[in-house]
């Protein structure tokens, strides 16, 4: 068993000496930056285009459900969003450290990404695992 978590996905990246971020993929020929690695652009086609790139931690609230129905052992209900991050890159997670209540979560609502235990998740070994959250921006 390791005492360094392990990645939830494998764009979430832990470095060695270094806080965790996310890792997305930006089209040399559009600018068009992506979620997870690959090879070809979704928005313009290119390929072999693409780079790896550090993704932003903050972003707006673009669209958002309210689960109240889950697998068993998953507590309900949470906020499932979609985040516009600073940079244009969608991306999808849930919304935590807010009412699940639509009066309390705007859209456009400024956003920030955290990362956290994986709701106390294990692999076979006893190895946690690390995963990403949007939670409100702290107020400036």
């Amino acid at each position: 068993m390791s005492d360094k978590p392990l990645p939830a996905v494998p764009y979430l990246k832990i470095p060695e000496d270094g806080e965790p971020y996310l890792e997305g993929y930006k089209c040399g020929h559009c600018g068009a930056t992506f979620l997870g690695e690959r090879h070809v652009c979704s928005k313009c086609g290119a390929r072999d285009q693409m780079s790896a790139v550090t993704l932003p931690n903050s972003g707006k609230l673009y669209s958002y459900s309210i689960v109240h129905r889950s697998f068993p052992g998953i507590a309900v209900p949470y906020v499932s969003a979609i985040v516009d991050l600073d940079d244009g890159t969608a991306i999808k997670g849930n919304l935590i450290n807010v009412d699940p209540d639509p009066a309390s979560i705007p859209f456009d609502m400024p956003v920030e990404v955290v990362f956290d235990d994986a709701l106390g998740r294990k692999d076979t070994d006893g190895n946690a695992y690390l995963s990403y959250f949007f939670q409100p921006a702290a107020s400036a």
